[in-house]
């Protein structure tokens, strides 16, 4: 079992993190709103610390995680590493910050250069900021294929004779490249076999643990999620929901979604009854969302004051969980 962190310390402060897009307006027609990827979204991440970020799709998992990257620029808000604001630098001031805060993306096939050998594609991040010598960087990559299991060997290869996971591997190799104080995991085992899967989840584990790296980790699969974190944010429609630490979260959901959530992963259990529960309708457009909670025309247990009030992300018993519901 992961082991608590026990730094509080955060690497990473978003606050009120607000990214929306402009729909493009046709010739004589009236404009479109726009579409709320991410409203309001708020959250720390600690040294050494793993917070997932859950939800259906579309609901802003990815956006956010791109936004605190600027890889997409958020429409509003704070991002702070280390204390310092990121959404306010300059483009080359920001390049400077991108060696301390690294991304592994999801497809470990199309996030390679297939031009460019594996040793190459390693040591590019070292290149581009002129970290060591040449034989220094062929030193560094040689130890990094070792820190993620590859022979140094493989360095020469190209990216078509690797299989997907010792694709991952690489794109893992190059995020840790620069030493960064956090890595961003955009979903980096949901495109591998399962058995492949536990396999890279472990290296991140064994990685973190080594070096202290904090992980914001965006995923769907809520078993891997369940396995590697500290500490969980549910987002719906733009907006957390529930955040908590993993244990609690799993074992005492508050949140009627957080619940619904947990009600569909699988038992690896055949005898053992589970009662599902089941999400009525549609997730409403991002375009036009709901007044009041944006939950409330699928929740369960919606009333009136559900479509007059959006309610905070409150605290509720236990350090550091909150819940946004009127009821819970």
């Amino acid at each position: 079992m992961i082991e608590p962190v026990t730094n509080s310390a955060p690497v990473l402060q978003v606050r009120q993190l607000t990214k929306h897009y402009i729909a493009p307006r046709r010739w004589l027609a009236k404009a479109r709103p726009p579409i709320q990827a991410v409203d309001g979204v708020s959250f720390d991440v600690a040294r050494g610390e793993t917070l997932s970020l859950v939800g259906e799709s579309g609901c802003g998992k990815t956006t956010t995680a791109k936004s605190v990257l600027r890889l997409v620029q958020p429409t509003s808000g704070s991002v702070k590493l280390d204390g310092g604001e990121l959404l306010t630098l300059s483009a080359e001031q920001m390049r400077q910050q991108r060696r301390h805060v690294q991304i592994i993306f999801q497809d470990p096939y199309a996030s390679l250069n297939p031009r460019l050998s594996a040793g190459e594609a390693v040591g590019e991040p070292l290149r581009n900021f002129g970290v060591h010598s040449a034989a220094e960087r062929r030193e560094r990559v040689e130890w990094l294929f070792s820190k993620v299991g590859l022979r140094a060997e493989a360095a020469s290869k190209y990216p078509h004779e690797f299989s997907g996971g010792q694709r991952q591997r690489l794109g893992i190799a190059r995020a840790l490249a620069l030493n960064p104080k956090l890595i961003v995991c955009d979903e980096p085992v949901s495109a591998l076999d399962v058995s492949v899967q536990a396999q890279v989840v472990n290296l991140l584990m064994d990685l973190q643990n080594e070096f202290g790296i904090a992980y914001l980790f965006v995923a769907h699969d809520l078993a891997v999620v369940r396995h590697i974190s500290h500490r969980v944010a549910v987002m719906y429609l733009g907006h957390i929901v529930e955040v908590g630490d993993r244990d609690t979260l799993f074992s005492a959901p508050r949140h009627p979604y957080t619940e619904i959530l947990l009600s569909a992963v699988p038992v690896p259990n055949p005898r053992k009854k589970v009662k599902r529960i089941l999400l009525q309708g549609d997730p409403p457009s991002p375009a036009n969302p709901p007044s009041g909670c944006r939950f409330h025309t699928r929740c369960p247990l919606a009333q009136a004051v559900c479509r007059e009030s959006k309610p905070p992300l409150t605290p509720r018993e236990g350090e550091g969980h909150f819940v946004a519901c009127h009821f819970r």
